[in-house]
């Protein structure tokens, strides 16, 4: 008896859209720490060097260090060499199409979102 090949084209599919869906939550989850935000809204308005960064963060080179790192990795911003300092910019408009969009649906459900019990608070 042949066997159909739906259930394989079926389980395939379920791969390919988890896989999917977890690479999305993580773009998400880059997005989902405040300093990070904060830096990349920060480079949205121009080039920035760590030491811009860190001075409008309010904290330590290291930590900004890791947070910068986190969104080249991520894709979300660019790094280049500049003598000794690294420069950072966003490569891609649509990242500010998204943080833009990303303000105004917050604006519009900030009351929604700031007594939501199952989104925990986070430590930036």
């Amino acid at each position: 008896m042949p066997q159909s090949s739906v259930p394989v084209a079926q389980e395939t599919a379920a791969a390919v859209s988890c896989t999917h869906l977890e690479t999305t939550a993580r773009f998400f989850r880059a997005l989902g720490d405040p300093t990070r935000l904060k830096l990349l809204e920060f480079i949205l308005a121009g080039e920035r060097t760590s030491a811009e960064c860190v001075a409008h963060a309010g904290i330590s080179q290291p930590r900004i260090s890791v947070h910068l790192s986190c969104l080249v990795d991520c894709g979300y911003v660019t790094a280049r060499r500049d003598g000794r300092k690294l420069r950072y910019s966003v490569g891609d408009p649509r990242v500010a199409d998204l943080v833009v969009l990303a303000r105004s649906l917050a604006a519009d459900n900030a009351a929604a979102l700031d007594c939501c019990p199952r989104i925990p608070d986070s430590q930036g």
